[in-house]
């Protein structure tokens, strides 16, 4: 964990190839793998998947490492997660999917409509409602973000306003 969060690559993979447990947690509740997926960390990420990481594992907040990658804009670690089998609807703590997040902390640019999309590719639901009872269309509408918004009606066919 040092390592990772560190961005220690060479010392992380030194570890990680010596047999360090990739799914081990802190005190945080991050594992390698974890961290390594939230922070868009891909060569110690690929690694951690290579060696084992449990895609279904959960952080602090109860999210997969899919979620803050996808809150982040990190569109790279995104494909690589969902190649991984990351659920993509997985709903953490807060209320909160990967598509939510990535429409409510993103700020409608290139990178976003790539996680969105990528995200939609790969079965995200937009019809998940978060805590409030709000769905990701109706945060990119509020938000202004016009392309996602759009990408988000497509995604729900004909009968979406």
């Amino acid at each position: 964990m040092a390592a990772t969060k560190a961005n220690a690559v060479a010392a992380a993979i030194a570890l990680i190839d010596a047999g360090a447990d990739v799914n081990a947690k802190d005190d945080m509740h991050d594992s390698a793998f974890l961290y390594a997926g939230a922070e868009g960390l891909n060569e110690i990420l690929a690694r951690t998947l290579a060696h084992g990481a449990d895609v279904l594992s959960t952080n602090r907040f109860g999210g997969t490492a899919l979620i803050p990658a996808s809150e982040h804009g990190y569109g790279e670690t995104v494909r690589m997660l969902v190649a991984a089998g990351v659920p993509v609807n997985h709903v953490n703590d807060p209320g909160w999917t990967a598509l939510l997040e990535a429409v409510v902390y993103g700020d409608g640019s290139a990178r976003y409509v790539d996680v969105v999309t990528q995200l939609l590719d790969a079965g995200a639901d937009p019809t998940i409602r978060d805590a409030d009872g709000s769905t990701a269309l109706d945060h990119a509408r509020k938000l202004g973000q016009r392309e996602v918004a759009e990408l988000l009606r497509a995604s729900l066919g004909a009968g979406a306003n």
